[in-house]
């Protein structure tokens, strides 16, 4: 292609909207432009470098018997309220009416409609196992879309779904999809992280995240170095840093104590002069209608996620200040487990085995000293806690470091959520009725574009992997008036074309100045520069990532290219 005939908007400055480096560059370099708030127009050379990620994904998929379909991104509400979807994903979910009043969304997620395919078509355990996947638009009505493409309103999404008769098929599917998703970031370049990770309303009995580590990341990853442990926080477990001062010893009764004015942990803390360790902190929350007192220590925070899990409810929410009252007796801050009778009480596992601590009485502005669990109050023991950095990996003992990374990838485990629940079954070999067990996987397109530009850039622009880049070689004349120099610059790309590579030839009638900051900017992994040295029958070849050149022969130019492509980017095909 020729660079002359493209149409790629560069522009030199960052765009005042733009936070995030990927946002920043993939304004800057014409592959996107916003439409609204979440909403993009993905340019010519975004959507080059996106079907580049799709044919990967596709080739993955394919090797492990996945058969490609398209489902309708416009659902009606029907298959969202068989499997209780309708309600859970509240707001997210765009709903609209047609003409005839009749509820519809937009679908961010395809569980249900692949769901009633099955139910409609398979029959026999002879149809089983399945793997159906898609790449599609998907919708979700993000409060707040920001970052680029990290966080929008309307984005593409392999989906794919399995059906198998049990557990150990299921198991296999998982596997199948585990592996597939690594070659599929690998031959993207990326360098990823693998993470047990929550279910969240898709539900299942588990799941794994793909992240790549990056500060425009919205989630928090708890990783071990000593043992390779990984999880997100909102399923990570670990073993608590140590109390700041022991507990008191021996078996002392509850003493109640004024705190006047004392709300918070912290000042509570501060008036007793004992750490927020020694602290018992009291959250009330309901649940599916009904209250919930949960218990932490002092420094501790809740895992919104965990709790959801335990509870059954994601949507649950703080109590009001009036419920409160009505329940307790007493306004939050004077909360505590101390003759609660009526309520269901969960307390952290970080709580047991302490002794003589301090909690809320349950009467304004006063507290208990000596409070321990399972003398003093009864309760139900989990794991709620959010890890935090430098707590001991459960595992090996070693300290976690807590990392900020964008979410690429997401496989699930679903077990019986969606097949039960909307009535899909199949005859047995012994002619009995089962439910199949189902899994679902989904990779966001554009995030690993964007996660990509995240992990590779510089102050000049991208340093995208061959594997995405929208070409993987661009040839560069310096003076297009020369007509050696065109004539050379001709001959290369011609060379580059019958070895397979994706080259653009750079023929404005620019500045080479210019060229090469375009060149740099949109992420180009080589540059062929035919300049002065050409009388000596040599070009200048640039690697981008390195910024290491050398010298070459015109005839040897994009020969070179592609073994160093097939050397620095070994998933890349490339005819040798």
């Amino acid at each position: 292609m020729l660079w002359s005939k493209l149409f790629i908007p560069t522009l030199r400055e960052n765009p005042a909207e733009a936070e995030v480096a990927s946002h920043q560059l993939l304004l800057r370099a014409g592959y996107i432009r916003q439409l609204s708030a979440g909403i993009y127009n993905y340019l010519f050379l975004a959507q080059r470098s996106l079907l580049k990620i799709q044919k990967i994904v596709r080739e993955e998929m394919d090797a492990i018997g996945g058969q490609e379909m398209l489902l309708p991104g416009l659902n009606p509400a029907e298959v969202w309220q068989e499997s209780g979807r309708w309600d859970v994903m509240g707001d997210n979910l765009f709903r609209l009416k047609d003409r005839f009043g009749r509820d519809l969304c937009l679908g961010m997620t395809h569980e249900e409609v692949m769901t009633v395919i099955a139910r409609g078509e398979l029959r026999s355990y002879k149809q089983l196992p399945q793997i159906w996947y898609q790449i599609q638009t998907k919708f979700r009505d993000e409060p707040r879309p920001k970052s680029g493409l990290l966080r929008v309103r309307q984005f593409i999404m392999k989906d794919s779904y399995t059906f198998d008769m049990d557990q150990a098929g299921l198991d296999a599917a998982y596997d199948k999809h585990y592996k597939a998703y690594c070659r599929i970031f690998e031959r993207c370049g990326l360098a990823y992280t693998v993470v047990e990770a929550h279910s969240g309303a898709m539900g299942g009995s588990q799941s794994h995240e793909f992240m790549v580590e990056s500060d425009a990341g919205e989630d928090f990853v708890a990783i071990c170095k000593g043992c390779g442990y990984a999880a997100n926080v909102e399923k990570a477990v670990s073993v608590p840093q140590s109390p700041a001062v022991a507990d008191p010893e021996g078996d002392l009764a509850p003493e109640e104590f004024p705190t006047p004015g004392r709300k918070t942990i912290a000042e509570v803390a501060e008036f007793t002069r004992l750490p927020e360790t020694s602290q018992m902190k009291s959250l009330v929350l309901v649940a599916d209608g009904k209250p919930v007192l949960v218990m932490l220590r002092g420094d501790h925070q809740l895992s919104e996620a965990k709790f959801g899990s335990l509870s059954g409810d994601p949507e649950f929410r703080p109590a009001r200040a009036d419920e409160i009252v009505r329940w307790f007796g007493a306004e939050a801050g004077s909360l505590g487990p101390v003759g609660v009778k009526s309520i269901p009480i969960y307390v952290d596992q970080a709580l047991v085995g302490r002794r003589n601590m301090i909690a809320g009485a349950n009467r304004n502005d006063y507290h208990l000293r000596n409070v321990t669990l399972g003398e003093d109050f009864q309760a139900e023991v989990r794991d709620l806690r959010q890890v935090a950095e430098g707590d001991a990996c459960a595992h090996c003992g070693k300290p976690l470091v807590i990392r900020k990374t964008v979410e690429i990838g997401h496989i699930f485990k679903l077990g019986y959520k969606y097949s039960d629940s909307m009535g899909l079954r199949v005859l047995a070999a012994d002619g009995k009725e089962v439910t199949p067990i189902m899994g679902s996987y989904g990779i966001g397109i554009e995030r690993i574009l964007a996660a990509a530009i995240e992990l590779y850039h510089d102050k000049d622009g991208m340093i995208l992997p061959a594997g995405i880049a929208p070409f993987q070689v661009v040839v560069t004349p310096a003076n297009l008036n020369d007509a050696a120099q065109a004539e050379a610059a001709r001959t290369i790309y011609q060379n580059c074309l019958a070895l397979g590579l994706d080259a653009v030839l750079d023929d404005r009638d620019e500045r080479p100045g210019v060229k090469f900051k375009d060149a740099d900017l949109i992420g180009l992994p080589f540059r062929i520069v035919i300049g002065k040295k050409l009388s000596g029958g040599l070009v200048e070849l640039v690697d981008r990532k390195t910024r290491q050149s050398s010298d070459v022969a015109v005839a040897d130019a994009a020969r070179i290219v592609a073994e160093r492509l097939a050397s620095q980017y070994p998933h890349t095909k490339i005819a040798l």
